[in-house]
């Protein structure tokens, strides 16, 4: 897969670096911002890529981001090539939203491996994560970004609004959705 790594946007490079990773036998699953920028199609910029492993016992991440340029710098994989984004890997398995650990990924072949990101429905569920436990209005404003332009399952954030204790988070988001109409 070919990429343009001074201009790529945080698409190009989760659908390069996960399928790489893919073929070294890592599996991982793209969360938080980038989720954002990709269902938001754009509208939303994160500046970096959060990748949560699918197994605890990966030993050969370094390397394999070696192979791609990508040189460890702190807590996070930078490039020479791809100052506007960087490559994260927060956490550890289980995946969750919440106390919520029974997310499904979406599933894409990209150079016949298959990677892995938050359902656009799950991206408005860890939005309004940060906005219930952090009081994070942006949190908020982005789940409603990725709200007006996917299809979402409405009735599962509702639920899961109210399985966190905050039902009234699910009042505010819908609110402000059906305002934006």
């Amino acid at each position: 897969m070919e990429i343009d790594l001074a201009t790529c946007t945080e698409e190009d490079l989760w659908r390069y670096v996960a399928s790489h990773l893919a073929r070294e036998g890592i599996e991982t699953i793209l969360v938080g911002g980038a989720v954002v920028s990709i269902y938001s199609e754009g509208a939303y910029r994160s500046g970096d890529l959060d990748l949560v492993l699918g197994s605890m016992f990966v030993k050969n991440l370094d390397q394999a981001m070696q192979k791609i340029g990508f040189k460890k710098n702190g807590r996070h994989f930078e490039h020479p090539e791809c100052k506007h984004l960087f490559v994260e890997f927060p956490g550890s398995p289980p995946l969750g939203i919440g106390s919520d650990y029974t997310i499904k990924p979406d599933e894409l072949t990209v150079d016949s491996h298959i990677i892995k990101i938050l359902s656009p429905t799950d991206c408005v569920k860890d939005r309004l994560a940060s906005f219930i436990y952090f009081n994070d209005r942006e949190g908020l404003e982005q789940a409603l970004l990725v709200a007006k332009r996917q299809m979402i399952d409405l009735k599962s954030i509702q639920k899961w609004c109210k399985a966190e204790g905050h039902p009234e988070a699910y009042q505010i988001f819908s609110e402000k959705l059906e305002s934006a109409k």
